[in-house]
């Protein structure tokens, strides 16, 4: 039975970013911090927040420190997204989040590849699943166990 649902999570769930007056293409106009980024799409710009991800905080209230591995997580996220990289917006099941942003996988239009699991998988950000939005879950948690094994990013630099 779960073989089912998850098809029908991806194959109903799953859609270029509707609701945006766009195809999903994107272009990137900066990154906020890890999970959070400023594209330009549809003749506007949007806020887009990663499903399925949680960088550690950056911006902490006046006298705090920024979480173990946020400003590292925000640097590689800035890096992989630098201002004009092409992306592909595809969103899951609810569409915006509390604050307004649009929720979405965001994937590399020149390869493909999904930034979501990227930061997960390099150690940059742990899973974080809210239902309805989990059609692709089990390949984030997948990405963080291996790089806890690794040791990579905040798993081997804020105990875990």
């Amino acid at each position: 039975m779960r073989p089912l649902v998850l098809v029908c999570l991806l194959v109903v769930g799953c859609r270029a970013a509707s609701g945006t007056g766009h195809d999903g293409r994107a272009s990137v106009v900066e990154v906020i911090d890890g999970d959070t980024v400023v594209v330009a799409v549809g003749g506007r710009e949007e806020h887009v927040r990663l499903i399925g991800i949680d960088t550690p905080e950056v911006y902490v209230d006046a006298g705090e420190q920024p979480d173990c591995y946020g400003p590292e997580a925000s640097t590689f996220t800035k890096r992989l997204l630098s201002p004009g990289t092409a992306v592909i917006l595809v969103r899951d099941v609810v569409g915006r989040d509390d604050y307004g942003r649009l929720l979405a996988y965001v994937s590399l239009a020149a390869d493909g590849r999904m930034v979501n699991e990227l930061i997960v998988a390099g150690g940059y950000a742990t899973p974080l699943s809210i239902p309805p939005n989990t059609a692709h879950a089990g390949r984030f948690v997948a990405a963080a166990r291996t790089a806890e094994a690794a040791g990579l990013g905040l798993w081997g630099a804020c105990g875990g």
